[in-house]
Parts: structure tokens; sequence; C-alpha cells
């Protein structure tokens, strides 16, 4: 027996054991799990090869954890599908395809959006292909249209994903109008989302935080509203607490954030006013541990819907004591 350190602790196992032995021995071999050994990720195919050596530090992140059947009670649904993880997550940026699926399967995400002109989903035959990592067999694929400048290019886009997806009509739709700032182009994105939405195309819309124009995408027939919390990638968490929160007074259909957020405690602000969901890519690919944070985020998510339907507490100008004093004895 070889001592290795497993999740932070130390565990006795078999000398060159395998990684997919040690998973049936923790009772996971029949479980989705992502296994990181000596800081790498190994990819499933290689479980059975990867053998343990004395002094091995081995992460075991189950992709499916605590939480989730009141997750499952909880659904939410756009364009007539039902998801119970309401954290979308994207595939740039990441290391290789193997970490790309390691983070979506620690996020516990349902949807997955794809930038088709970064990202090969088939175009290219000889470029490792999205699909055989994240496969539209295990998760609903979101098309967006991210590095379109006009209202034509995005609807091009769509159109291609449409006929690389074989007839896919749900679309996230952003049309960009600064390269500096990647604000959205809210002009061009209503005229795109209106050719889309008619010539059939289920529109998820990324757009500016305004009350005015979530309610215009919402009347052009976008089956769900993406206002940004921040600029793309900045990191920097919600800035407009009250947009947001007329944003979702006077919604009728699924209010996602989108961009922006940078840490869990970003997501479960979103949620915690009562967003349907926030989608992000950026803040778990450039984390130090990516796992770590997609898994994060995770729980985040979970807590703020969690504290949403709790109901908080009112706020107070005053402290108010938490033993009541009136009919106290003296």
């Amino acid at each position: 027996m070889v001592a290795i350190v497993l999740n932070g602790d130390s565990r006795e196992v078999r000398e060159g054991q395998s990684i997919a032995a040690l998973l049936d021995d923790l009772g996971l071999g029949a479980q989705r799990v992502v296994v990181e050994h000596n800081g790498d990720i190994v990819a499933r195919t290689a479980y059975q090869q990867v053998q343990l050596q004395a002094g091995d530090t081995v992460e075991v992140v189950r992709a499916i954890g605590g939480g989730e059947e009141a997750a499952s009670a909880d659904r939410w649904t756009v364009a007539g599908r039902s998801f119970g993880s309401r954290l979308l997550v994207g595939t740039g940026k990441y290391r290789d395809l193997t970490q790309t699926r390691a983070a979506i399967d620690a996020s516990g995400a349902e949807i997955v959006t794809v930038a088709l002109r970064r990202t090969n989903i088939g175009q290219d035959a000889d470029a490792p292909n999205l699909l055989d990592a994240v496969p539209p067999s295990e998760f609903t694929i979101l098309p967006n249209t991210a590095g379109c400048y006009t209202a034509d290019e995005a609807v091009r886009v769509c159109r291609l994903a449409r006929e690389l997806l074989d007839g896919h009509t749900l679309v996230k739709l952003e049309v960009i109008g600064d390269p500096t700032t990647l604000y959205p182009d809210v002009p061009a994105t209503l005229a795109a989302a209106e050719t889309l939405v008619a010539e059939g195309f289920e529109v998820m819309a990324y757009t500016s935080d305004d009350p005015v124009m979530c309610r215009r995408l919402e009347e052009a027939g976008c089956v769900a509203v993406m206002p940004l919390a921040a600029p793309i990638g900045s990191g920097l968490g919600i800035q407009n607490h009250y947009n947001l929160m007329t944003i979702l007074e006077q919604a009728n259909v699924p209010i996602l954030v989108d961009a922006g957020v940078g840490t869990a405690s970003d997501a479960a602000v979103a949620m915690e006013l009562g967003c349907d969901g926030v989608l992000m890519n950026t803040a778990i690919a450039e984390a130090k541990d990516p796992l770590g944070m997609a898994h994060a985020m995770k729980l985040g998510v979970q807590a703020g819907r969690a504290a949403f339907l709790a109901g908080r507490m009112p706020r107070r100008r005053f402290a108010s004591a938490s033993s009541p004093i009136e009919g106290v004895v003296r």
C-alpha cells in the first residue's frame, strides 16, 4: 500500500491502482465526476490507464451532488424546454476540450453556449470538434453570435448554426457595437431578433441592462432576454441592481444575467434578485482553478435561488433586537 492525497486528505491505496479502481472503491464508478491527477485533468478514457503512485495528489469533484433534488423540483422553462440547472456556461478560453468538458461537468450546467465564429462544431473536418466533448445528446447546445458586429452577420451565423445542428433553432443573439467595451448594439440586436423570430428561430437575446430595450426584445418575440451585469469578461459583477429589478418586474419571459459575473457571490446576487438564470464563461475559464470555480458558481446560483424563494428580511435603517424587549421580566 502507498499513501496519496485525496481531496486534501491522506489515503492509502494499492500501488499501481488505477483511477477507475479508486472511483469504484469510493462508490463513484457509476457517477459523473471530474478527476485531477497531480494537477492535470484526467480524460474519462484514461481512467483505466492512469496508475497511482506514492505521493500522488488526486482531486475528485462530483458533477451531481447536494441540492440536485431541490433544483430538479424548481425547474425553469425556455422555448418549451425544461431545465433543472439555472447556470449556463460557455466553452471558450479553456486549455483544451478535456478541461472544457470537466468544467462543464463541475458546473452542473445543462445549457452550453458555443460561439460559432470561434469554435469548430463540424465546419472544419480536420480540427477537434467540440461536439465530441460536449455532445448534444447530453447537453442543450446554444449557438451564439459572438463576434458579430452587424444584424446581417448575426442572422447569417444563426442560419449556419441551424444547418450544422440539423434544424436547431434555439440561439443566443448578440450584436456587438464596440470592439473596446463589447457593449451590445441594441438597435441592431432588435433588428436581428425581428428577422430571426420571423424565420422561426427561438431567440435568447443579449442586451444592455435597459428596461425599455428588454421590453422591446420581449415584444419582438424573444423567448428570453439576457441583460448584462457588467461588460463582457470584466468580472465586475452586477453594476445596476435597480435596472435589473425593473426588468424583472415587467418581464413575461425568462430573464438571465449574461456577462460581467466574476465570482460566486455575483451569481448569487443575480439569483437573489429573481433572475431565472446566469450565463458565464470567463469567470470560470480564467479562474486559477476552473473546476473549483465551476463548482462554486453552481453552489452560488443554487444559494441565490434558495434565498430568493425564501424571501429576505426587510432592510431597516436602525437596529432591531433579535430578542424583543417588550414583556420581559424586570
